[in-house]
């Protein structure tokens, strides 16, 4: 265990760190300065069908600060600690260099805290040993069904404590953990290949993938049915979503949208993202809510030391609010809601989301699906693009579903749209709210970042439904 871990899993902060952080800090004539500092420690697996591809554990330390003067963010990130003050001034300098219109951040109070975090099951603190004979297990349980051809399996674990302090007067240190597991079948007939998967993550608790041998079953059990499948006719349907898929729509097709860095730089997304537009019936909310406890994207501060907050993104169908940093916020006159994240010390922060879902609605799925004469029942996804408002998913499983019942198995089908139409097509909204946990999230060269999206079961009427 290193100094820095050692300190920060006490009660109560560094005061050496901080007075030296504190020091690095003045009389530079800058604006507005941070310093972040960073350690981890992080577990990747990876297997490709009967290769074990990768096994690691690696440590990693190192820190960034951002200065603004007159307009203009200076960056620069370090591996050590020594010479700090002279990286403040290089920061302060490179900012200098640029010239923009001045503005002011918005105001947040300086904040001294340790955030600990606390987990049943730290993964970080599971052998190496352990790990791989759990995921052993699952790729010999799908590799042993007769037409399973291939498998992939990837696994990674990351504990961080991370510490910030800023010109302000803040001080906080952090420790945040991460894991996330994808477990994929390919399987294989004649000239058919169908694969099927399955994604799962937690805030670092191991025991969210302990026990996965009979999900392993029907991963390939799923893969296989896909090779006998018939393809759906295309066109339009009326569409079920499941939670993962749903949150995967939240998140993709209108979280994005609603990052107010794309909002701010884009002319065309300032017409239509405008607060009060009407975007849904009553039924509608959307939220992003990163103080909920015990999910991947939960975090008490973010990266700029603003305190969390949830915001709703759409309350009963109207567009009240975005996500922001404090730059943003200042320059569009709106409040700073938390939502600056930067992936490493490698990156300055950005606005990214944190845990975005759909709220639930009074509809059960079996009232759902037994208004529907007939439509397509879609579960989870494989992956899909993004381009403003149109949007094109692939729905990892899906059903046909006749008069109010579910039919026969279908292959895996794409959904396309525009994301604005659809949100007014939802025309039922279930009672059953999940958090999908697994993947994470990509923008500006920065992925994976922890996140999680979530929703109820949705019906979405005339949904365009690829197929043959």
């Amino acid at each position: 265990m290193t100094w820095l871990f050692a300190f920060i899993r006490v009660k109560g902060y560094n005061r050496g760190m901080r007075n030296m952080l504190a020091e690095a800090l003045k009389g530079h004539g800058a604006d507005y300065i941070e310093i972040h500092f960073e350690e981890s420690q992080a577990t990747s697996i990876v297997y490709r069908g009967e290769r074990l591809e990768e096994i690691s554990r690696t440590r990693s330390s190192g820190g960034n600060i951002r200065a603004l003067v007159r307009g203009s963010w200076g960056f620069v990130s370090f591996n050590r600690l020594d010479g700090l003050r002279d990286k403040v001034t290089l920061a302060v300098e490179e900012a200098r260099l640029a010239s923009r219109e001045p503005f002011k951040l918005f105001p947040t109070e300086p904040v001294v805290e340790t955030v600990m975090s606390q987990l049943k099951k730290d993964a970080t603190a599971i052998p190496l040993a352990t790990k791989k004979e759990l995921l052993d297990g699952c790729n010999d349980i799908m590799l042993s069904s007769p037409k399973i051809q291939s498998t992939r399996i990837n696994y990674r674990d990351v504990g961080r404590q991370r510490i910030f302090a800023n010109s302000e007067g803040s001080y906080i240190e952090q420790a945040k953990t991460d894991l996330a597991l994808r477990l994929t079948a390919v399987a294989c007939e004649g000239n058919e290949v169908q694969q099927a998967g399955l994604s799962l993550g937690s805030n670092g608790d191991f025991a969210a993938v302990e026990g996965l041998h009979e999900q392993a079953r029907e991963i390939a059990r799923r893969a296989t049915a896909l090779l006998s499948a018939p393809q759906v006719k295309g066109g339009e349907y009326t569409v079920i979503l499941d939670p993962v898929l749903a949150g995967v729509f939240a998140h993709e097709a209108f979280g994005h949208l609603s990052e107010s860095d794309f909002v701010y730089q884009n002319d065309n997304l300032r017409q239509i993202m405008v607060l009060g537009k009407k975007f849904g019936d009553k039924h509608l909310n959307i939220v992003d809510d990163p103080t909920i406890p015990n999910l991947r994207g939960s975090y008490k501060y973010d990266d700029e030391g603003t305190q969390a907050r949830k915001t709703y993104l759409i309350r009963e169908g109207v567009l009240e609010g975005r996500l922001h940093s404090r730059e943003t916020a200042a320059r569009m006159g709106e409040i700073a809601t938390g939502n600056a994240r930067a992936i490493n010390y490698l990156f300055p922060p950005i606005v990214r989301m944190s845990n975005t879902f759909i709220e639930p609605g009074s509809t059960s799925f079996k009232e759902m699906l037994g208004d529907t004469e007939e439509g397509v029942y879609v579960k989870d996804w494989y992956g899909g693009t993004t381009s403003l408002e149109m949007f094109t998913f692939s729905a990892g499983e899906a059903y046909m579903i006749r008069q109010g019942r579910l039919a026969e198995l279908l292959r895996p089908v794409v959904l396309t749209g525009n994301v604005f139409t659809t949100l007014q097509n939802i025309d039922a909204i279930g009672n059953d709210l999940e958090m999908n946990q697994g993947g994470g999230c990509g923008k500006g060269g920065q992925y994976p970042l922890p996140v999680s999206n979530g929703s109820p079961h949705i019906r979405i009427r005339h949904c365009v439904v690829g197929g043959r």
